[in-house]
């Protein structure tokens, strides 16, 4: 498995600066955090009871994750993209990905194709949306997992970090409308990966990954900023002094963001 999938403990990195990276990760990729907002050091530290000095170094981790970009006398921000910019980056995808899957098959493990049946079978039974992007993740970077070339696993991770806001946008306005496909093609490509079948799963993956790109492209309300579709923009103020108050209403992924931030606080 590439050193990238390795424990995060053993990066060297601070605890405090990976458990900072750690919320904030979950907050952008959560759509919580919508493309073109800015990450304000100072409001990040006073709400999770750090200083700013892990915060800045948790920013330049999640910078190298294409999860948020450094501006010089601006600070940083998450990346806001437009739909030919989306374009560009699956097609990166439509070609790394295939690559990755490829070297990474001869080594998946029958754990690994028992895992990915079990994600499979959680998929087709429609969790919503937030599960849904959660569960297609863990099914797609695991069957390149075993690709035992590093800078080729990154490379595939940060693109799948900078289009996952708007695979979100575009899975809440398609709904179950499109899931009949996408369980087609992951039972296709699973059974290619349990035959070992690296030209059938090359091609099965590039399908998979052009019909979303097509599909995307016609939307282009997802790439309008003020579209009625996006997220609730902002930080929640999760350092609430009555965390069950707080937490009423909230989905269960945004009241364990809740629990992040107030373990972040309080672990000082």
């Amino acid at each position: 498995m590439p050193a990238s999938s390795a424990n995060p403990d053993e990066t060297g990195r601070p605890a405090a600066s990976k458990r900072v990276a750690a919320y904030l990760r979950d907050a952008i990729l959560g759509g919580y955090i919508k493309p073109g907002e800015r990450l304000r050091q100072e409001d990040i530290a006073e709400r999770l009871g750090a200083s700013r000095l892990p915060v800045r170094e948790a920013l330049r981790m999640l910078e190298a994750e294409g999860l948020t970009e450094l501006e010089t006398n601006k600070g940083a921000r998450v990346p806001l993209l437009g739909s030919r910019d989306v374009d560009l980056l699956y097609q990166m995808r439509e070609r790394l990905e295939p690559l990755a899957l490829i070297e990474s098959i001869p080594n998946l493990h029958e754990a690994d194709l028992h895992r990915l049946g079990q994600l499979q079978s959680r998929i087709e039974d429609w969790p919503g949306v937030a599960e849904f992007l959660v569960l297609d993740r863990e099914f797609h970077l695991l069957s390149y997992s075993r690709c035992d070339m590093e800078p080729l696993f990154t490379a595939v991770t940060r693109l799948w970090n900078s289009t996952q806001y708007y695979r979100r946008l575009y899975m809440m306005l398609s709904g179950t409308g499109s899931l009949w496909i996408i369980n087609a093609e992951h039972k296709l490509l699973l059974d290619a990966l349990r035959r070992a079948d690296r030209t059938n799963a090359e091609l099965y993956l590039r399908v998979h990954i052009r019909r979303t790109r097509v599909e995307l492209l016609r939307h282009p309300e997802i790439f309008q900023s003020d579209s009625p579709k996006a997220m609730a923009s902002g930080l929640t103020d999760f350092t609430a002094e009555k965390p069950g108050m707080a937490d009423r209403g909230l989905t269960c992924a945004e009241r364990d963001l809740n629990r992040r931030a107030r373990y972040l606080h309080h672990d000082r």
